[in-house]
């Protein structure tokens, strides 16, 4: 898609050039021939940049690799939580149905990557000392369910960590990439009043910046939107996940009470 949309680019800037051009030379004058020298690829415009362009374009730059970093981290994460979670629930499954709570406590401290190894380990840690001291009637019980809602929150926000710097990239890159924009726009304008005329040559240089600019305000601002609204998605996938497996363990508890 990134590719797709820097060809789109490229053939639209290909097309402005040549219609520039073509105006210019229906125009006449010695400018209009210096400006179809001009070098309008990707790395000539880019060189052409000034320093408060050049900033801007840095700035895009740092919040492409932060987030193509976090789009890594999470995704690597997230497989991480579903293998480990899809290897984890038939072992834990099979150690409580025979009741052998301390196996089904060690099969969840092998899988610290997995989300529901997290909340079941701590709900089985929490019946286990309560079965242990002087147990009154309905408080292993409350204990238990606290100790899954605490899991399960804490791990919830640890799978939405680095997601709220993906919303912030994705709704404030095309801003500042219209914040170069307008700087291209006012170097322009310079441009045209050194030169004293209104030939393309006076404002190629600021309409360049300002086009390369939108255009990397877009790519950083479209993947990190995607990647926000995937991520969000499977992360409250894995909420529900982890209250489904409260709500199973609650009941494994409260039958195991009843047999007593």
């Amino acid at each position: 898609m990134l590719l797709l949309l820097s060809n789109i680019w490229l053939a639209g800037n290909k097309l402005a050039f040549f219609l520039l051009q073509a105006a210019d030379e229906a125009a006449g004058g010695e400018k209009g021939a210096a400006s179809a020298t001009e070098d309008f690829s990707l790395w000539g415009m880019i060189q052409k940049m000034k320093w408060p362009a050049l900033i801007v374009a840095i700035v895009l730059a740092i919040m492409s690799m932060y987030s193509i970093a976090v789009m890594v981290e999470r995704w690597l994460t997230f497989n991480a939580a579903r293998n480990q979670s899809r290897q984890f629930a038939p072992k834990v499954a099979a150690a409580l149905r025979d009741n052998r709570i301390d196996e089904a406590i060690a099969i969840s401290d092998r899988h610290k990557k997995s989300h529901l190894a997290m909340v079941v380990n701590a709900g089985l840690q929490e019946f286990q000392a309560h079965q242990a001291g002087s147990d009154i009637p309905g408080t292993t019980m409350d204990a238990a369910r606290r100790a899954l809602q605490r899991a399960t929150a804490l791990k919830t926000a640890e799978l939405k960590r680095g997601l709220s710097g993906l919303a912030t990239i994705g709704s404030t890159a095309p801003f500042v990439g219209l914040l170069g924009t307008v700087i291209g726009i006012i170097g322009a304008f310079q441009g045209m009043k050194a030169a004293e005329g209104t030939g393309i040559a006076a404002v190629a240089g600021g309409i360049s910046e300002a086009l390369i600019e939108t255009a990397f305000g877009l790519l950083v601002a479209i993947p990190a939107v995607w990647a926000f609204n995937i991520f969000t998605n499977k992360v409250e996938g894995f909420t529900i996940e982890m209250d489904n497996s409260s709500s199973e363990l609650i009941d494994y508890f409260i039958k195991r009470r009843e047999l007593k």
